[in-house]
């Protein structure tokens, strides 16, 4: 994989941009230094060097009602390609599912995983991701509080 040299506007651009991604242009080439036009340039270029991938917005998931996060380790049985694969296709299909990588160590995916409460959490895991095919086992841990949430990727 290439990796892509920044200077310090590219930086400075990619830490504002971590912290409010709905600034305006204007506002940011004020807050670098630059004129709209280059500001607006070396967004266009971070973006199509991949290193801008998303423009998102974080929605606090308790305000919606969802009261449970927690974290599952999903072990595949047998596990190869076709079966990752297919565990993959159905997890994309599961909303509650808002994140799912693929690991290392006994199990083959951990998920993170929003649920209204804990009724709905089992539900959730009998209903749903039990009949995910090969699904053998889920290990969940309930998150009890969170102390540190970010999205920011430091750059020095």
């Amino acid at each position: 994989m290439n990796t892509y040299r920044l200077d310090d506007y590219d930086k400075k651009i990619i830490e504002i941009l971590q912290q409010d991604s709905s600034i305006s242009n204007i506002d940011l080439s004020k807050k670098i230094g630059l004129a709209p036009s280059s500001c607006l340039l070396r967004v266009k270029n971070l973006k199509e060097q991949k290193i801008l991938k998303q423009f998102k917005v974080l929605v606090d998931e308790k305000i919606l009602g969802f009261e449970i996060t927690c974290f599952a380790k999903v072990y595949i049985h047998p596990l190869n390609r076709e079966t990752s694969s297919k565990f993959i296709e159905e997890a994309n299909k599961i909303p509650e599912i808002v994140e799912c990588y693929t690991i290392t160590g006994d199990a083959s995916f951990l998920l993170k995983i929003v649920a209204k409460n804990f009724e709905y959490y089992r539900d959730f895991v009998f209903d749903k991701l039990l009949n995910v095919p090969n699904v053998s086992n889920i290990d969940t841990s309930i998150v009890v509080s969170s102390e540190k949430e970010s999205s920011v990727i430091p750059l020095d």
